[in-house]
């Protein structure tokens, strides 16, 4: 298809030691590069458009899937007023997409593309250029006892949970830098994510670094505008095979993106999303 394209993918490689796998949230300020101890390693991978075929594309067979809803809150300059505002619509427009019953937003990103700076800080944010998942299984328990009062948390860890990112492109178009996601069908759980320590100032998460396979099947949706958004499951409780249990994602550079293209700006929201 005339809108496919051919991308340079980043993917894990484990520490040649054995060593646990982490990274620091935040890059080093005197370097600016962010401290790990593992490596990446670059392929080429073929990035199919689904503009058209949206609707073959769902949560519980390929782990993310596309709409179209025009946030009322269009700023995105300030985090209070984006969790006042952004954050109550954000949490219907789940609950009607996924027909999930409780809705927790726990954090978001605001990513802006500023060629040049280092990702230093929470309010520098740059799209991540490595294929990962936001969440292991047992991260995803560890947030629900984080953001759930004490007397809750039990009881909603034996209904059906997902975590569930909600991405959606701010100000203009997302030509620059686009979301690549990964369909579930074409990832071997056991053999293609490798847990990492993600190291916060404060507290430590998991999340899955992406290993190379060939048999991977990117999507994308070109062009993606600010009235879009997609849903990216990073975990679910369901674990028998009969859903999709997440999505690998990851910015890319599309060679394809024409000269003087304005910097890829999105938001990405983290919610808790509960079933009766």
């Amino acid at each position: 298809m005339a809108s496919d394209t051919i991308s340079t993918l980043n993917y894990f490689v484990a520490p040649l030691d054995g060593s646990r796998p982490y990274n620091r949230v935040n890059t080093d300020s005197a370097t600016g590069k962010l401290a790990r101890n593992y490596t990446l390693e670059p392929h080429d991978m073929r990035i199919e458009d689904v503009r058209g075929k949206e609707e073959l594309h769902k949560l519980d067979n390929a782990g993310f899937q596309f709409g179209r809803e025009a946030p009322k809150h269009t700023s995105f300059l300030n985090d209070d007023e984006i969790e006042r505002e952004y954050y109550p619509e954000s949490i219907d427009l789940i609950k009607r997409v996924t027909g999930a019953t409780k809705i927790v937003i726990f954090d978001h990103t605001v990513r802006r593309r500023r060629p040049g700076e280092s990702d230093d800080n929470p309010g520098r944010r740059q799209p991540v250029s490595a294929a990962h998942v936001d969440q292991t299984p047992a991260a995803a328990i560890g947030r629900v006892h984080r953001h759930l009062p004490p007397t809750e948390a039990p009881s909603f860890l034996r209904r059906r949970f997902q975590i569930i990112n909600l991405w959606r492109p701010i100000s203009h178009a997302a030509v620059d830098w686009p979301l690549a996601l990964c369909d579930f069908r074409s990832v071997d759980f056991e053999k293609d994510l490798v847990p990492v320590a993600l190291i916060y100032p404060d507290h430590e998460g998991e999340t899955f670094g992406v290993k190379y396979n060939p048999n991977h099947q990117w999507k994308y949706l070109k062009a993606m505008t600010p009235e879009e958004f997609v849903l990216i499951k990073c975990s679910d409780s369901i674990q028998d095979g009969s859903v999709a249990r997440l999505t690998p994602h990851t910015g890319f550079q599309d060679p394809n993106t024409p000269e003087g293209t304005p910097p890829r700006e999105s938001i990405e929201l983290r919610a808790l999303v509960f079933y009766d």
